[in-house]
């Protein structure tokens, strides 16, 4: 694919986010801009607006310099409130991630306004259906919609997983992984 035809945001796992982090030494927040647009977020604060370039502005207001610790104290929130990490790509070099959005179905543009483009990542889902009980937890966190109950069954609809990894985070079974798309 050309970089010019890449969206600015993309989806990856937790563990992806973590590299890019861990790729950087300097760090800066802001509000998001969707959960300020909105009033707010249902799910998580609103200073989750990660950014590894001082010169980016970010989508809200607040930008601060951070510290590794407060990075951390981010990624842990995105744990555990089940937020999709989308990083985000420079405007002038699409090869280079400036920073992470952490997503969620409750306020971020992506998942209330379907147009808003957004590339898959790299990797996607794999479920083990014979070891799954159809509990249902991995479709509460399947903003995508990839996972839905059909007659009190699990049905997986590939094609609409962008490999975020929420699934794989809340099986109780462990049945699901994510493999290379």
């Amino acid at each position: 694919m050309d970089s010019q035809e890449l969206a600015i945001h993309y989806v990856c796992t937790w563990d992806e986010a973590r590299a890019l982090v861990d790729a950087h030494g300097q760090f800066w927040v802001s509000n998001c801009g969707c959960r300020e647009g909105r009033g707010g977020c249902s799910r998580s604060r609103m200073d989750v607006c990660l950014m590894f370039n001082q010169d980016d502005q970010g989508s809200g207001s607040n930008k601060k310099e951070i510290t590794r610790a407060q990075v951390e104290e981010i990624l842990k929130e995105a744990e555990t409130k089940y937020l999709v990490t989308r990083p985000f790509r420079n405007d002038q070099n699409k090869a280079v991630t400036d920073g992470i959005c952490f997503c969620c179905d409750d306020c971020c543009g992506y998942f209330i306004d379907p147009t808003d483009k957004c590339d898959r990542g790299k990797l996607i889902e794999i479920t083990d259906l014979n070891n799954c009980t159809h509990c249902g937890l991995c479709v509460d966190v399947c903003y995508f919609l990839t996972r839905t109950m059909v007659e009190d069954k699990i049905n997986v609809d590939r094609d609409y997983c962008f490999g975020c990894g929420l699934c794989v985070a809340i099986c109780p079974e462990k049945c699901i992984d994510m493999i290379l798309r």
